[in-house]
């Protein structure tokens, strides 16, 4: 039964992994797409708000040059008369009014009064903070003549690329007494690098655009990686269903032709078969409680529901009882071991049972991924504050991305040619667990084809 569920995951899974590299392509061309439609939207959507605020700029320049324009013309029907430059004594029979004339604009109104007319002008229309030049010049008869000028004006010529000019002719109002009799007048003013001027007025918008397509685009990430982890996790979950099968069903056939040896009339007559049948029926249904526990106390882990019982202990005992849990291993393997515990101090505070599967899983480990002839190293030192043990091995080492994920649950590295690796890829998981629960670190490093090493730290016992 366990066995037929056990396939049916794993067949879902495969499915599902098939599915997930079908749809993955696709979900990631689809998002890419969105993500440069949804940029050249924003692109052209900004470009349409800077055109749209330069007519609104111009239009609101326009009319508060317009104003200030209406304003000194009218003033020309209340300017003073001043006296025709000419002599006195070609007077002939001319009357006094003839030898006067209207004051100019220039004449009327000091430069600061005209920038004042502007100041307020452009604020009434909201453009208060605009920076700009004025110039107001008179019509010689072949050319205008600069009268009055901002004094930017002069050391910043009007660049037509860059800067934006409002131009108004100045006149007495029709029917006035200065009408005909003063030369023409003509206002400019320039607002300088208009678009630059736009831009930065545009920060808010610009800001806000690109904090949406950031979320935007953060979204899509997070949304494409949670797709690939799951694509992972599928992976490494059809991997766990794939070994616990195979787990499974080695000690389920052995004990299948145990029964039908037992049910052989010759083996029931015989106490000596009888015995040895039976001891391979209770030793591989050990071994499948042993998995089933395995399982079960991945899950306990998992939910952090167990409960450690730690104690003072010598961390160099423990290591000597992990090793001799392994002794029979090293022996088949004729493993070559080097004991070097050179830790000063090496009283700690854990728990003896799981501390001693931690270390008793990364000589496992070592054996597991070890190469014909076997050298493990064992050293330790102690620092000021912590106890450090480090295994090394000799064996088939790991690729760089099997280091970043060696931790892993359900993940197991890829052994190459070496293919009696038994096991559902929860030892590392346990280990990273079971030291996180001792407030310690754990270090891993290795070199692909040339072997592996693990450095444990844990706090000493304070005195």
């Amino acid at each position: 039964m366990i066995v037929e569920l056990a396939m049916e995951s794993s067949y879902f899974c495969t499915h599902l992994i098939f599915c997930m590299k079908k749809i993955l392509p696709v979900i990631i061309i689809l998002i890419t797409i969105s993500m440069i439609g949804l940029t050249y939207l924003q692109l052209t959507w900004f470009q349409n708000l800077l055109q749209v605020k330069q007519e609104h700029l111009k239009e609101r320049g326009l009319d508060a040059v317009m104003t200030v324009s209406k304003d000194l013309n009218e003033s020309y029907s209340r300017s003073a008369f001043i006296r025709k430059p000419k002599n006195i004594l070609d007077m002939g029979g001319e009357s006094p009014m003839d030898l006067m004339q209207p004051a100019t604009i220039s004449q009327r109104f000091q430069l600061y009064e005209i920038k004042q007319k502007l100041d307020n002008a452009f604020a009434q229309v909201g453009l208060g903070k605009v920076k700009y030049e004025f110039v107001i010049g008179k019509n010689t008869g072949s050319t205008y003549v600069n009268e009055m000028m901002s004094p930017g004006y002069a050391t910043n010529p009007y660049d037509s690329l860059k800067d934006y000019l409002f131009v108004q002719f100045l006149s007495p109002p029709s029917g006035s007494v200065a009408e005909s009799m003063v030369p023409d007048e003509i206002l400019e003013v320039v607002i300088p690098e208009y678009k630059k001027l736009v831009f930065t007025s545009s920060y808010i918008e610009l800001g806000g655009s690109v904090v949406f397509m950031l979320f935007i685009m953060f979204a899509f990430f997070f949304t494409v990686r949670a797709l690939i982890n799951q694509k992972k996790l599928s992976e490494i979950k059809s991997d766990f269903i794939n070994n616990m099968t195979h787990e499974f069903k080695t000690p389920l056939a052995t004990i299948s032709l145990a029964v039908d040896a037992l049910r052989n009339e010759k083996v029931i007559n015989d106490r000596e078969k009888l015995g040895y049948f039976s001891g391979i029926i209770k030793e591989e249904n050990k071994r499948m409680n042993k998995h089933v526990e395995t399982i079960l106390q991945a899950a306990i882990l998992e939910k952090q529901e167990f409960q450690l019982n730690k104690k003072e202990v010598h961390a160099h005992e423990l290591v000597q009882k992990a090793l001799d849990n392994h002794h029979l291993q090293l022996e088949d393997k004729q493993a070559v071991v080097q004991m070097n515990l050179n830790a000063k101090n090496d009283m700690i505070e854990a728990d003896e049972m799981h501390f001693t599967n931690l270390l008793s899983n990364l000589i496992d480990n070592a054996i597991k991924y070890s190469k014909e002839t076997l050298e493990l190293r064992i050293t330790t030192h102690s620092t000021s504050r912590n106890m450090v043990i480090r295994i090394e091995d000799n064996g088939i080492g790991m690729s760089r991305e099997s280091v970043k994920r060696v931790f892993e649950k359900f993940f197991r590295a890829h052994t190459g040619n070496v293919h009696n690796v038994k096991g559902f890829g929860l030892g590392m998981s346990y280990v990273r667990t079971i030291i996180d629960a001792h407030k310690g670190h754990i270090k891993v490093d290795s070199v692909l084809g040339k072997g592996t090493g693990f450095t444990v730290e844990v706090p000493l016992l304070k005195s």
